[in-house]
């Protein structure tokens, strides 16, 4: 039997998946599918990683002729890693419920924030309502400020909440018995909720420009339907997104236990390696959003930096992993 066929059969009796098992080699999931399919064939460090993980001689694993496993005692894998049990997971997915329901509406409330000020502007430009320049600036602002001021609130409430489970998010763990499969059915109960409002935010997103289209084509000229349309497209946007966020974290709850999706062991250890980026990448974002917001005081056109940082943070982060996939590879 060779080396390929051994690496198969000894990672599907310890019922894991080439994934998994690429997380506990620190390898990508490429490498262990190339081994598999002897396309390549792992390094001496590797080997002795497998033979570690496997508890197998490396005898066995090199020397085509040993059919039979060769097993030896080995140091007991991950015994640091912290058990989490089913009181403490429960307890955790009930804070991330929480937190749904306040991240969510902190979100609707920065993305509406400048609603009021786009609004009162329009409607005084218009003619429909009698305040001066400033006094429609001062109540937008003062709206925008109160409900961005209440949306960090929420944000740092949740954030304060959250520090005694930090450890589930960003380090390796294991449950204890039953865990699993009491946050596997909860995950499957939740899925049809998960699923309608996904859609239903994504949908509300897409089509919230539909409102300033129609304004273009009906009213060509007019700034006040123009004005009106963009005040939609912030309401529509900021319901789709209050729908994805407040399923996303409670979804995100039940992958961080399960680690799996962007939670599983290797993942983590990328946040760890790449977790400055995001810091740097939004804390710029907010200051280009600020200062462009302020020195044009163009609100009505500014929120479109958030949609725009959110595709390039994607891309940025993609680059990012494949760059260290390919180190790992090579």
């Amino acid at each position: 039997m060779i080396l390929a066929d051994k690496i198969i059969e000894l990672r599907k009796k310890n019922g894991w998946s080439q994934e998994e098992l690429a997380d506990l080699l620190d390898v990508s999931r490429q490498s262990v599918s190339k081994w598999e399919s002897a396309q390549s064939v792992p390094d001496m460090n590797r080997i002795l990683k497998l033979s570690e993980v496997f508890g197998v001689s490396t005898d066995y694993l090199l020397k085509d002729d040993m059919t039979a496993p060769e097993y030896v005692s080995v140091p007991e894998a991950d015994t640091d890693l912290r058990t989490v049990s089913m009181e403490e997971a429960q307890a955790f997915l009930a804070v991330k419920e929480k937190n749904a329901r306040q991240v969510s509406l902190g979100v609707l409330l920065c993305i509406l924030s400048p609603a009021m000020l786009i609004l009162l502007g329009t409607l005084r430009e218009g003619g429909k309502i009698s305040l001066s320049e400033s006094g429609a600036a001062g109540i937008g602002l003062t709206v925008l400020f109160l409900m961005v001021g209440a949306a960090v609130a929420l944000f740092v409430l949740t954030g304060i909440r959250s520090q005694k489970y930090e450890y589930i998010e960003k380090e390796s763990i294991e449950t204890a018995y039953g865990v699993s499969g009491s946050v596997r059915e909860q995950m499957t109960r939740f899925a049809p909720r998960f699923t309608a409002c996904l859609t239903a935010g994504i949908v509300l997103c897409v089509i919230s420009v539909v409102p300033l289209m129609l304004s273009l084509f009906l009213f060509e000229n007019s700034d006040l339907a123009r004005g009106i349309s963009v005040v939609f497209i912030l309401l529509a946007v900021a319901c789709g997104a209050f729908l994805i966020v407040r399923v996303a974290i409670v979804q995100g709850g039940y992958q961080m236990l399960l680690e799996e999706g962007g939670y599983t062991r290797r993942e983590k250890l990328e946040q760890k390696k790449t977790g400055w980026i995001s810091g740097v990448y939004w804390m710029a974002v907010t200051a280009v959003f600020l200062v462009y917001s302020f020195v044009t005081g163009r609100w009505d056109r500014s929120w479109i930096i958030w949609a725009v940082s959110g595709i390039v943070y994607a891309l940025l982060i993609g680059i990012v992993k494949g760059v260290m996939s390919r180190k790992k590879e090579g």
